[in-house]
């Protein structure tokens, strides 16, 4: 297959863009294009065509049962695909939609299987992104869209990255440069009495409770083989890079230590750390600046890069910092968790 790697260039009316009326024929005839938004790339197919939907997961390599996201571009979109929508759920998308927080209902039955990995309730967001919320409307559909990369690796940030991963294998790449967050949206499930967070993202806990007070969070790593996942990021691994990655966490000059203990004789090792630990760091390696811990929007938008730049760099090891578990952080630990596999080295 020849993938189509294009740029928008009527950016002042999206809706005449010949690239985007181009994307939108490609999705109505059960195609895949991958599309900017403002947390990572999706990778776009008809959320309602269980054929098209089917593609995306042999396109990723993704296990049938991890669900997708579908992404719409108004309102009335989503009331044609779900059941019950209340009153907290409403507040919520008064607060946050368009933006990188999506919201988990009971689906109509006009929404398959396929989509929802085979559960009752289907994950639903509208980006900010104006891209792709114009090829949503060109579309004339909600467009069904993980991350457009090959299932396990870290997510893309760059139309390049999914080049790297999907290039032959899709119809199409819009090309936007650099995505905004380069986390995942918030994923928060509506579709119970009490809503709970079930993946951390820009939009943050403390955010949350600002709009509803009081709620639950429940991150946890599904690991029984009869366990489905209710979002994506809950059960499969994810963000791994091909090297072996260690998750260091404590005192900076403990972290120091023990890279230097554990880097011991390695030759070809990295260190994804933050600026303030690299100003302390003496020792060798390839040293990947993730942001600064002071500001951990900055990492947020940088990890998903770096783990593919070291990849590209032939890095076998890397060793790479935690940070505070608070608001944002709590996300780019979700992430280096996942990505690391779990091996995490208290210090």
């Amino acid at each position: 297959m020849n993938t189509l790697i294009k740029k928008v260039r009527n950016t002042a009316e999206l809706s005449n863009d010949p690239v985007i009326k181009e994307a939108g024929r490609i999705l109505k005839n059960g195609g895949l294009v991958a599309f900017p938004t403002e947390t990572v790339y999706g990778l776009g197919a008809n959320a309602l065509s269980l054929e098209a939907s089917g593609k995306i997961y042999a396109a990723k390599g993704r296990p049938s049962d991890n669900p997708l996201i579908a992404h719409i571009a108004d309102i009335d979109m989503l009331e044609s695909l779900v059941y019950d929508i209340s009153e907290k759920a409403r507040l919520l998308m008064e607060a946050f939609w368009p933006g990188p927080m999506t919201l988990i209902f009971k689906k109509k039955d006009i929404v398959p299987y396929a989509t929802t990995g085979g559960l009752n309730t289907v994950a639903i967001r509208m980006p900010s992104n104006n891209i792709a919320r114009a090829l949503i409307r060109q579309a004339g559909v909600p467009i069904a869209a993980p991350s457009a990369n090959k299932s396990g690796r870290p997510s893309p940030t760059m139309a390049e990255h999914v080049k790297e991963d999907l290039y032959g294998v899709i119809d199409m790449i819009i090309d936007d440069g650099p995505t905004d967050f380069g986390l995942e949206s918030t994923i928060i499930d509506v579709s119970e009495e009490e809503p709970v967070i079930l993946r951390p993202g820009a939009i943050t806990d403390s955010m949350v409770q600002n709009v509803l007070g009081k709620i639950s969070s429940s991150f946890e790593f599904l690991e029984e083989e009869g366990e489905g996942p209710k979002a994506p990021g809950m059960k499969y691994k994810h963000y791994a890079p091909k090297a072996k990655m260690i998750l260091l966490r404590g005192n900076q000059n403990k972290i120091i230590s023990t890279i230097n203990q554990l880097s011991a004789g390695e030759k070809n090792f990295a260190l994804m750390i933050t600026k303030e630990l690299q100003e302390q760091y003496q020792g060798p390696g390839r040293i990947y600046i993730m942001g600064k811990a002071s500001e951990p929007e900055t990492i947020g938008a940088n990890i998903f890069k770096l783990l593919r730049q070291i990849d590209a760099d032939g890095c076998e090891l890397v060793f790479t910092e935690g940070i505070e578990e608070k608001g944002i952080g709590i996300a780019v630990m979700n992430r280096l968790k996942k990505a690391c596999g779990y091996n995490i080295v208290d210090v």
